[in-house]
């Protein structure tokens, strides 16, 4: 038990220190690869972008449509988690509360999928990330790590794949229909969205006037 429980406290302190190396690397590096990237099994295509290069419109549209408290929650959003934990409870497909800063951690740190072993170590990097990066850097590396296409990652391939033009002056329309795709960006349509994409897109365009009217996106840029 004693051997045991030496090992246990070892590896522990073995994977603060590289969590926290990895979370301090990537605050100034990209991050090179990821297993999303890995395991798709698409090929990769992306092109890293900093912020000042992406449009504002899709840091607007991503904040309507994925996580409208962005800038006042510390990572979590704790209504969103127990609205998730009551669907959950109620049966049928399980969903999630993610907020953008999570899905960040997720997407860089960790692999797609669900489990509690997997959601413990989300809410470990989520918590770094956010006390080490903070909001502007990780908007940066989730506009430039998020899946926007088959084998597309980031809003530089995505508005290139889909616009043929760079990320830095998408409009409003374009916008709202990266950020109705990314959920679920290789079944859903950016540039002929129809049904539920379509409508989706519109409401997310919506959305944007109040996101910015209201500042909620102003945390990106202070």
């Amino acid at each position: 038990m004693i051997r045991a429980a030496k090992f246990l406290a070892k590896f522990i302190l073995w994977f603060i220190g590289i969590s926290l190396a990895l979370v301090v690397i990537f605050k100034f590096v990209p991050p090179p690869v990821t297993a999303t990237m890995i395991f798709n099994g698409d090929g990769i295509t992306k092109d890293w972008e900093s912020l000042s290069n992406i449009d504002r419109n899709l840091v607007t549209a991503v904040i309507a449509a994925e996580d409208g408290k962005y800038c006042s929650h510390n990572g979590f959003d704790q209504e969103a988690i127990e609205k998730a934990i009551k669907r959950n409870a109620a049966g049928g497909r399980i969903r999630g509360g993610s907020t953008i800063s999570q899905q960040t951690a997720k997407n860089v740190f960790l692999w797609q999928g669900g489990g509690y072993f997997r959601k413990g170590m989300e809410a470990w990097f989520t918590f770094l990330i956010e006390n080490i990066w903070g909001k502007q850097r990780i908007m940066e590396v989730y506009l430039n790590v998020a899946e926007t296409g088959i084998g597309t990652y980031g809003a530089e391939a995505g508005a290139q794949r889909y616009f043929n033009h760079s990320a830095a002056r998408l409009t409003k329309t374009e916008a709202a229909r990266m950020a109705a795709a990314l959920p679920q960006p290789q079944k859903r349509s950016v540039t002929s969205p129809a049904g539920f994409t379509r409508r989706y897109g519109n409401t997310i365009a919506a959305r944007m006037g109040m996101v910015r009217r209201d500042g909620l996106d102003a945390c990106v840029y202070d």
